[in-house]
């Protein structure tokens, strides 16, 4: 099925998905800011500088709303709107998990859920709607970059 991704409505949707996911994301992150906790855990060789994961997580959230709009836009009740739903969910609850509850392994199963629920989305939506398969391609190399950190972390503490 072909979206007329230049209609009014469309845009307005895709647009929506865009802004709730930054906004939920960003209020997320503001509320569950590293802390001194963080700071003084012994972190990988790899770990980057703490200034590279908002642009990143700015970005991806970006590519993540315009995937979610456009699998919304094709079938809103769809087994794909599903599994874009539920890692949206589990991506949002890492952040507190993580950084508030101070809490690394289940940070890191959560982790490996979100990762093996985009996959599952990559998979699910390739031949129906790639542009969206393709949007979650650095999204999961990501996730599965900030496994590596989540799991180094929690192995050294």
């Amino acid at each position: 099925m072909a979206l007329d991704l230049r209609s009014p409505r469309a845009i307005g949707v895709i647009a929506t998905f865009v802004v709730v996911v930054c906004v939920v994301g960003g209020i997320i992150g503001v509320n569950s800011a590293p802390d001194v906790w963080y700071q003084s855990l012994t972190k990988a060789p790899w770990n980057p500088p703490n200034w590279v994961f908002a642009p990143v997580w700015f970005t991806l959230y970006i590519m993540i709303g315009i995937a979610g709009g456009r699998t919304f836009l094709r079938d809103a009740s769809s087994p794909r709107m599903l599994l874009w739903t539920l890692q949206m969910i589990l991506n949002w609850a890492w952040t507190p998990t993580w950084f508030t509850l101070h809490l690394p392994w289940p940070a890191f199963a959560l982790i490996l859920a979100v990762l093996l629920l985009i996959v599952s989305f990559i998979g699910t939506s390739w031949k129906t709607d790639r542009v969206s398969a393709l949007l979650f391609v650095p999204y999961a190399v990501w996730v599965a970059f900030a496994s590596t950190l989540n799991l180094a972390i929690a192995i050294l503490n």
